[in-house]
């Protein structure tokens, strides 16, 4: 279940890279700002922003965060500042605020629950971070999620890493990301890692939670838009179409556009 198809890495990396940079001269911000997580997303995004000439702020945001995690950031920074004199860097350490907000709120007994509503908590900790050094600086803050994620099963947090001002590679698949990453010169650390929100504190992976590989769930996005049941299918394939299926349902909110209540006119009017 793997993609076959292979990316035109230049032409994409150009595209984007184009993109990036006409929409910062058309809204006329003076740069981008990127969360830093160790994981190839935003190594990718933070890489194509640089690439740009504009000002990428770079901002690393641990919460009890795994030390690997942290590495991965540190190298992925200081390997694009030695490349690009237009990216900076930012530590802004949320522990002591997630640790804060944490004795000021009711709990749940319900500890799947509780532990899922402050991993989301998390994430929205961190868009406020980067909302704010954006507004100090004039930047934009660039999101880091891919296809899959974005568009087929909702794994991102409503209003925290899904809290962005625009999307970058959110047209491509995490097998094309990894295409592009490694074209572009992302580090091999990184390149290798299990993707990994680091949300939790622990070690456990995107695939973990999800209960299926990316690569499974990009075969699972294309065969779900031809139209295919899982009936067609058995064993392992039958089973990750379900996966997906659940998933794209359970998240579907987070992929449209707020609702809003349109009143009619003779409700609104005498």
């Amino acid at each position: 279940m793997v993609n076959a198809s292979k990316l035109n890495v230049e032409s994409v990396t150009d595209y984007i890279v184009n993109w990036l940079k006409s929409y910062a001269e058309n809204a006329k911000v003076k740069g981008f700002v990127v969360g830093i997580s160790g994981g190839i997303d935003s190594a990718l995004t933070s890489t194509l922003c640089a690439m740009t000439g504009f000002p990428t702020l770079c901002v690393e945001m641990p919460i009890h965060q795994a030390e690997s995690h942290v590495n991965r950031a540190n190298e992925h920074i200081d390997q694009l500042m030695q490349r690009f004199s237009n990216v900076n860097k930012k530590r802004v350490d949320l522990t002591p605020v997630f640790e804060t907000f944490k004795s000021q709120v009711p709990v749940s007994e319900n500890e799947t629950i509780l532990n899922l509503t402050l991993a989301n908590t998390r994430a929205r900790l961190r868009m406020t971070t980067l909302y704010y050094l954006g507004g100090l600086h004039g930047y934009i803050v660039a999101g880091t999620g891919n296809k899959v994620e974005d568009f087929g099963v909702g794994f991102f947090t409503k209003y925290g890493d899904g809290g962005v001002d625009i999307s970058p590679i959110a047209d491509l698949m995490k097998s094309e990301v990894r295409e592009l990453a490694a074209f572009l010169g992302v580090p091999q650390s990184i390149l290798q890692a299990k993707p990994t929100d680091g949300l939790f504190g622990d070690d456990r992976s995107d695939e973990d939670q999800l209960g299926a590989t990316y690569d499974e769930l990009e075969w699972a996005m294309v065969e779900t838009q031809k139209g295919s049941l899982s009936e067609n299918f058995e064993g392992r394939k039958a089973q990750v179409l379900e996966i997906y299926k659940r998933l794209n349902t359970s998240n579907h909110h987070k992929m449209q556009a707020i609702p809003i209540c349109l009143l009619p006119d003779k409700v609104k009017l005498l």
